[in-house]
């Protein structure tokens, strides 16, 4: 008599994948005991098989049982029935994260590959983590959208960390092996910029913010703003002066920059100073965020008190007269390309020129 417990042939592998179960005959239960007239025995063995993208093991085997290629681990049921030897398929499934490794042998999650459920998630997750200890990974780094945010509690639960927010997800991160985490932080800095735009007149192009401290009120100060994400310094300065002002400006040099800590959520602050040449002398003033916007004399805008009572921003000032005399040489930009990333950057430097009547040699 031939009993046939499973046809992998035949047997549609999406019926086989996703939440945990095994493949039994209902004709044999435990050992010895009689189901539907036949006398059975059974013993439990584990064998390999190819299933790609998802890794099965046996519950309550010892560690050398379980076996797992590609991911997936397949166990044979031998029994006998009157006298008959054959053999039964178990099936387990516990699917993993779908991932990619990094170059520094670590774990990227997919997001787009995530379950809504918590409860898979929390199965599937404890899967995975297991999967890539036995592996050698290090770093896991988990990615969770906004619209899947009941996830977060299950990955705190499995000992994830926090690592950064945007506003549509949360970057989640795990370190694998003992000892301290090698993961780089999160990002430190913010990056701010000051456009010095002054006319052939000597006229400094200021404004008046609406929202600012007290101990700015009413003072005429340049342009400020933050640089966008992969915007670079020079065309961040040029568009922070167009959007509050309405001047249209070209880039000339990064006169200096600030660095300072602890100024916005613990984090520190870059803030680039650069000289900008103006294109253009009419003004419209942004009034989400400017009261109002004008030419003020050079003279005038150097006597303000505030300017005068702050060493910062008098020497700021003193930079850029010492430029526009000649005196001083500021950074320019330059597109140089980069075998280590094959990519063009902006580097930001100043050449000395041999003519006496220009310190610079112009970019």
């Amino acid at each position: 008599m031939e009993l046939k417990m499973f046809d992998l042939k035949s047997e549609s592998l999406s019926k086989i994948m996703g939440t945990e179960m095994m493949m039994l005959s209902s004709s044999l239960t435990n050992k010895g005991r009689m189901v539907n007239g036949f006398r059975g025995t059974t013993q439990s063995c584990s064998c390999r098989g190819t299933f790609p993208n998802h890794s099965y093991s046996g519950r309550g085997m010892s560690q050398n049982a379980i076996c797992s290629i590609d991911e997936k681990e397949v166990l044979f049921q031998p029994y006998q029935i009157n006298g008959t030897n054959g053999s039964s398929m178990l099936f387990r499934s516990n699917r993993l994260l779908d991932a990619y490794d990094d170059e520094y042998n670590g774990v990227i999650v997919n997001p787009e590959g995530l379950p809504s459920n918590p409860a898979a998630f929390a199965s599937i997750l404890r899967s995975s983590l297991s999967y890539w200890k036995q592996k050698g990974k290090k770093g896991v780094w988990l990615r969770l959208p906004i619209t899947k945010s009941e996830l977060v509690p299950v990955a705190v639960q499995e000992g994830f960390e926090y690592h950064h927010a945007e506003r549509c997800y949360v970057m989640m991160t795990y370190w694998i092996p003992e000892g301290p985490c090698l993961l780089p932080s999160n990002a430190t800095h913010q990056v701010g910029v000051g456009g010095f735009v002054i006319n052939e007149k000597d006229e400094v192009l200021v404004v008046q913010e609406k929202y600012c401290s007290s101990s700015q009120a009413g003072l005429w100060k340049i342009p400020t703003g933050f640089i966008l994400e992969s915007e670079e310094i020079f065309s961040g300065a040029v568009r922070e002066v167009k959007e509050e002002t309405g001047v249209d400006t070209e880039f000339v040099e990064v006169m200096a920059f600030r660095h300072a800590h602890n100024v916005a959520f613990e984090k520190s602050d870059l803030f680039f100073i650069c000289m900008l040449r103006p294109l253009s002398t009419k003004i419209a003033v942004d009034d989400h965020e400017i009261q109002a916007a004008k030419w003020m004399p050079l003279v005038e805008f150097v006597k303000q008190p505030q300017i005068q009572e702050d060493n910062m921003f008098k020497k700021i000032i003193e930079i850029c007269i010492a430029k526009l005399g000649k005196r001083y040489c500021g950074l320019s930009v330059h597109q140089m390309p980069s075998k280590f990333d094959g990519k063009q950057s902006s580097l930001y430097f100043n050449i000395v020129d041999d003519d006496q009547d220009s310190i610079c040699k112009s970019s």
